[in-house]
């Protein structure tokens, strides 16, 4: 039986514990508060320094990020880099404590080059090297020996293949992590005229109007035009779209695709660094004409083609159409015609048949969008073709009207 001293005791030990505990509540608290404290700048911290990455590193992409951990296991994380680019790397420096010079080349222009074309490349190389660009010259002639002489050869990057056309070239050394510093690719054709063009200035224009994809308009006189959306407008800085209502090919204000709108031709594209992450995937490894692709170069341009491709009046080219591949790289037979002079051969013309194997390749690349299309369920057509047609009753020339 419990007497009354053993009741106060007890009372006074439950008293003691009770005040302990009370006593205990505002350290817990302030341990809470030390621990949240810290997860915030933690966190915080690491947030701060994924911002710092990005800026400074803005061309890693999620990809690559996960690429160490996932494919390479087998070297650690901090001895990969995650982007290169074309820039030339000197073998020696005079100190071998000096820094390595940071690129200042934003751009890049590729082409495709035979020594028969050697000066109208020289032409286009000497605009582009003022505003510093970096220069990627495809021979697929194999004749670099006959270049020496330029004093701009020994600063481009030479890439020898016999007989290869632009685009085979552009899939094999234009991937997209190696030209991931470069803010624009001109992937141009040697037969251009650049008398009326300027690449900065060209690049002002692109860049104020948000162009992803585009190109610079062709001088009406030019030997070859195929669509009248390239024809250059002389009262307008640049168009998105063309007016024609004749012909096979009608262009409306209701169209919106190409060749009407959202189209640039494959002669001499320039792409934004995302745009040509997406056409370089575009273009397929076994089709080397690339015919067709012109049509699809729209879904690359990251949003509405109708705003973001465009063509640019205001700095011109000229086509002068000269064929080069299965050719001789002299003026075709149309353009001879047109002038008054003989071919002065006969025989089997080496044109037809890559002609005919660009046909074939068109043909192919249609089938292959088609099904691709029709497997990915997932995928969505951004631009699903126009249903509806304007009546127009009245026939017209063409318009000169650009928006």
């Amino acid at each position: 039986m419990k007497t009354f001293t053993d009741k106060r005791r007890n009372a006074s030990s439950d008293g003691g514990n009770s005040g302990f505990k009370m006593k205990q509540l505002p350290f817990m608290g302030v341990i809470c508060s030390v621990t949240l404290y810290i997860v915030y700048r933690t966190t915080n911290y690491q947030y701060y320094e994924t911002q710092m990455e990005t800026k400074l590193h803005p061309f890693d992409s999620v990809e690559d990020n996960e690429l160490p951990s996932g494919k390479l296991k087998d070297l650690p994380r901090g001895i990969m880099h995650t982007r290169s680019d074309l820039e030339l790397r000197p073998q020696w420096r005079k100190s071998l404590r000096s820094a390595v010079k940071v690129n200042t080349n934003k751009n890049l222009l590729a082409m495709p080059v035979g020594i028969k074309q050697k000066e109208h490349v020289d032409d286009v190389v000497k605009k582009f090297r003022t505003e510093n660009f970096t220069i990627v010259l495809f021979h697929y002639d194999g004749k670099v020996d006959g270049w020496w002489d330029l004093d701009w050869c020994d600063k481009a990057i030479h890439i020898v293949a016999h007989n290869q056309t632009k685009w085979w070239f552009a899939k094999r050394f234009l991937h997209p992590d190696i030209v991931s510093t470069y803010d624009y690719i001109f992937l141009w054709d040697e037969d251009l005229g650049v008398e009326h063009f300027n690449p900065g200035r060209y690049l002002e224009i692109v860049k104020s109007e948000g162009l992803e994809i585009s190109q610079p308009a062709l001088d009406p006189n030019s030997t070859e035009i195929h669509h009248r959306i390239t024809i250059r407008s002389r009262m307008k800085k640049f168009h998105r779209r063309v007016y024609e209502l004749r012909g096979k090919t009608r262009c409306s204000n209701i169209s919106e695709g190409p060749p009407c709108s959202g189209f640039v031709e494959g002669m001499a594209p320039v792409f934004s660094r995302a745009a040509w992450r997406c056409a370089w995937h575009l273009i397929q490894n076994d089709l080397v004409h690339g015919w067709g692709m012109d049509m699809k170069l729209g879904y690359c341009a990251q949003g509405d083609r109708t705003k973001n491709v465009g063509v640019i009046d205001r700095e011109y080219i000229v086509h002068k159409g000269i064929q080069t591949l299965g050719g001789t790289g002299e003026l075709t037979k149309k353009t001879k015609k047109k002038r008054g002079t003989s071919s002065g051969s006969s025989g089997l013309d080496p044109r037809a048949e890559i002609r005919r194997q660009s046909t074939w390749e068109l043909k192919i690349f249609k089938e292959r969008w088609n099904q691709a299309v029709t497997r990915d369920k997932d995928w969505i057509d951004p631009f699903p073709r126009q249903q509806r047609r304007r009546k127009h009753k009245r026939q017209s020339k063409f318009v000169d009207l650009y928006d």
